[in-house]
């Protein structure tokens, strides 16, 4: 091999090397612990609240929102979890013990919110509507939750082309 086949070689891998680190799905994020054992991530975000509510009658489309919202939580966030970072919840709005959350949120119906608090005490909350036209295919309906949560998070998700 002559020096410059060698040189293009090289120059191949370290091409590559620097292009593999823009295909990934996430970017790491630096966080720390608080004084309760939960994480923080550098964002300021120290809890993410992922919160199914809908009433004791439920149709096959808000039980199948429910499930993939949960299931997405489980596939992929079992760490945070653990942590306490990523918390699921399915919320019955017709029981009376659950009148703060579905005042917290202002949820009616059955619905998908996203609540996340921050370290300096803010706490915001969205309604995920999108979601609703993802149960057709609950694997992709999976990947879209898990990449609301990461935005949520603060890591960069990229769009496959």
């Amino acid at each position: 091999m002559s020096r410059r086949d060698l040189a293009l070689v090289v120059f191949c891998v370290l091409l590559l090397t620097l292009l593999s680190g823009c295909t990934t799905n996430e970017q790491s994020n630096s966080s720390v612990i608080n004084q309760a054992g939960a994480e923080i991530l550098a964002n300021g975000v120290e809890k993410i609240e992922v919160l199914h509510f809908h009433g004791t009658q439920q149709c096959q489309g808000c039980i199948n929102v429910g499930k993939c919202a949960e299931d997405a939580v489980n596939q992929y966030f079992m760490a945070e979890q653990k942590s306490g970072l990523v918390a699921f919840a399915h919320v019955n709005g017709d029981l009376p013990e659950n009148a703060n959350l579905i005042k917290q949120y202002d949820a009616a119906g059955s619905s998908l919110w996203i609540g996340v608090y921050t370290k300096d005490g803010n706490f915001s909350k969205e309604q995920n509507v999108n979601v609703w036209y993802k149960t057709g295919d609950m694997e992709k309906c999976r990947e879209y939750i898990k990449g609301v949560i990461d935005e949520k998070m603060g890591r960069l998700v990229l769009t496959p082309q």
